[in-house]
């Protein structure tokens, strides 16, 4: 996957990616074993280098990366960077919203596969027209995107993460505070090694496929 040489046009929405910096021990940890922690970090630099660039070239009216860690030659311009607060996850997502105004869609790191025709329906000049919020589930009972028209922190703070209802609690958070709540479709999150071998499949010109192709080179995985 390559970027194009300029970001897309502005749009409505602010696109937000919440994100670690690629650091080995501190990153995709569940992919030890079968790969080494470097490794690991090198499949998640890739992941991240993908996203960022599928960003780039979706139309925004700003692209902000909320960084745990340090910038690194991952980042293509026309990104802003904030830090991320301390805590728990549903602190740090909700701290992310807090500091946008507008409409705005949240996505990790962890679906390379996505592209701008995923994400088009809620960055359309219509995407916010008798809608209040957009979701994207995980396969594994999370969720990969989040968008709130008006986005309102206290509609994560206290949504337990990480576990495979974190998905349908988050849902039912946005439907129990009267949002209308439309879907996008939903992805898998790289986790594990099976994970990795399926999101390369299903996005095979990226920088993470490359990535995870050369480190399988001869392995017999």
């Amino acid at each position: 996957m390559t970027g194009s040489a300029t970001p897309a046009p502005p749009g409505p929405t602010t696109v937000l990616v919440i994100a670690k910096e690629p650091v080995p021990g501190r990153v995709k940890t569940r992919l030890t074993p079968p790969y080494t922690p470097q490794q690991a970090a090198g499949l998640a630099e890739a992941a991240l280098y993908d996203t960022l660039q599928s960003v780039r070239a979706m139309p925004a009216r700003r692209r902000v990366v909320v960084l745990d860690g340090r910038p690194g030659s991952w980042l293509p311009a026309g990104f802003e960077v904030r830090p991320q607060c301390a805590g728990g996850l549903d602190e740090r997502l909700a701290a992310a919203f807090a500091g946008s105004t507008g409409p705005t869609v949240l996505i990790g790191m962890d679906t390379p596969q996505v592209t701008p025709q995923l994400l088009a329906p809620a960055l359309d000049p219509g995407a916010w027209d008798d809608c209040d919020a957009w979701f994207g589930a995980a396969d594994d009972g999370g969720f990969w995107a989040l968008g709130l028209a008006a986005p309102d922190p206290r509609l994560l703070r206290g949504v337990p993460m990480s576990t495979d209802r974190t998905g349908a609690a988050q849902r039912a958070r946005l439907t129990a505070a009267g949002l209308r709540v439309r879907e996008l479709p939903p992805l898998r999150d790289v986790d594990t090694a099976a994970d990795a071998a399926h999101v390369a499949a299903a996005a095979p010109d990226g920088r993470f496929a490359a990535t995870l192709a050369r480190l399988t080179e001869g392995t017999g995985r």
